[in-house]
């Protein structure tokens, strides 16, 4: 069993800027892809940003230059450093990982994993 924990939500102002974290633990192998999502009510589920395994990101549009991916493969974490932050972005922010649990030579199969979720509201 996998746990994948979301960290670092709150209320901030319009400007500001917050920190996300989610740490994967439990019956770990390895860790491919590891991202962000965001779901506004009312809305779907949208991607906020990508992060391979070697580091290589990729961003929503409306994200770009003010929001950074980054990951501690030694942790099993991925961070996510939102700036300038607007009211629109204002959502519930979702962990998400491609996960091994064990070596496909005996069985193992690459499954998507979800955190529980972390709110952020941005207002004034």
């Amino acid at each position: 069993q996998v746990q994948l924990v979301e960290s670092g939500g709150g209320l901030v102002q319009p400007g500001g800027s917050l920190r996300l974290s989610c740490a994967a633990s439990g019956s770990i192998f390895s860790i491919r892809a590891m991202g962000w999502y965001r779901q506004a009510p009312g809305k779907q589920r949208e991607l906020v940003a990508t992060i391979t395994s070697g580091g290589s990101t990729n961003y929503a549009d409306s994200v770009k230059g003010r929001f950074t991916i980054s990951r501690d493969n030694a942790k099993n974490t991925v961070y996510l450093q939102m700036n300038s932050l607007k009211p629109e972005d204002t959502a519930a922010y979702y962990c998400n990982a491609d996960i091994l649990s064990r070596p496909t030579v005996v069985g193992g199969a690459w499954f998507p994993s979800w955190g529980q979720g972390t709110q952020v509201t941005v207002s004034s």
